[in-house]
């Protein structure tokens, strides 16, 4: 039997609640805070900052790993007293760029991969943030990361330098034209890895295809000029250009091919000749061209992910 209660236990069992929505007073901080945030959040992630411990593990194994040699040669220069550094400063990230390369295949799709697979970029939309001011800001953020891992190296080899008491000159044109050739490598290394990544949500095919697109490249370029560079020396011919033209086809070959006709470095192609100033400029252009390219094919990809 039902018992009916009375107005008094109805109104201790009865609550107004007031969930109404209030309008927003506070600053609003639009499209550059939002672009700059971005920017900030994956550029740490890129390192493993604000993210797991596990995630920090790879990015900072091969921060040591660029790092460790450079800190060698200097003790051994310090050590021996020599006249000059073992490695030329716009060397070092060519004799290192099987770790850059590994280093854009693990962080790149990281960027990038997780948004497209959680399909997350629409909601980056819907806020004060366009196509362009994601682009810029994963493209930033992962170029900086390489230039950090690529140019502390160099930074310790000029003090390990100045520790020596080499020729401060010398040594200063050096590391500058060290940090010119590291920051194009950084852009081009950054754009590739990106567009790479951004063609799937999947993670681990990213990470496959950087690595085969940046190692597949430099093995059959690398082979060709030695082949080219063989026959040319057989032949009696001397050194030829063949060699240089055939750099075209790789990144770290690319920049190689930049900083010798451009930056007075010793070039690491077979029989050490690398592009003459005239054809420097087409490496040049084929860089410039590439990074735009690749920034191009980005927006390309993410005016249709947005919608």
């Amino acid at each position: 039997m039902a018992v009916e209660q009375t107005p008094a236990q109805t109104g201790a069992q009865s609550r107004i609640h007031n969930i109404g929505y209030r309008s927003y007073d506070g600053q609003r901080l639009g499209r550059a805070y939002a672009r700059r945030s971005l920017y900030s959040q994956s550029l740490r992630g890129s390192y493993g900052l604000g993210r797991s411990a596990k995630s920090k593990v790879l990015p900072m194994v091969l921060f040591a790993v660029m790092c460790v040699p450079a800190a060698i040669m200097v003790a051994v220069a310090v050590a021996t007293k020599a006249t000059k550094l073992p490695v030329e400063y716009t060397n070092y990230a060519i004799i290192m760029q099987a770790v850059i390369g590994l280093y854009v295949a693990s962080q790149a799709p990281q960027a990038v991969s997780r948004d497209l697979r959680f399909k997350t970029v629409p909601l980056y939309f819907s806020r004060p943030i366009e196509t362009a001011d994601y682009v810029r800001a994963k493209f930033a953020a992962l170029a900086s990361a390489l230039f950090l891992i690529t140019a502390v190296p160099l930074i310790v080899l000029y003090a390990g330098a100045l520790l020596a008491k080499l020729d401060f000159t010398d040594q200063t044109k050096g590391f500058l034209q060290g940090l010119v050739s590291v920051a194009l490598l950084s852009l081009l290394f950054a754009g590739i890895g990106l567009v790479i990544s951004a063609v799937t949500p999947r993670r681990g095919f990213g990470i496959a295809a950087v690595i085969a697109v940046l190692t597949i490249s430099y093995g059959a370029v690398s082979t060709l000029q030695a082949i080219a560079d063989a026959q040319t020396m057989g032949d009696g011919q001397g050194s030829s250009s063949a060699a240089s033209w055939i750099g075209l086809f790789s990144p770290i070959t690319l920049i190689d091919g930049v900083q010798t006709a451009f930056l007075g470095a010793t070039s690491s192609y077979p029989g050490g000749v690398g592009p003459s100033a005239g054809e420097g400029v087409v490496f040049l252009l084929a860089v410039l061209g590439l990074i735009a390219g690749c920034y191009g094919l980005l927006m390309r990809r993410y005016r249709k992910v947005g919608l």
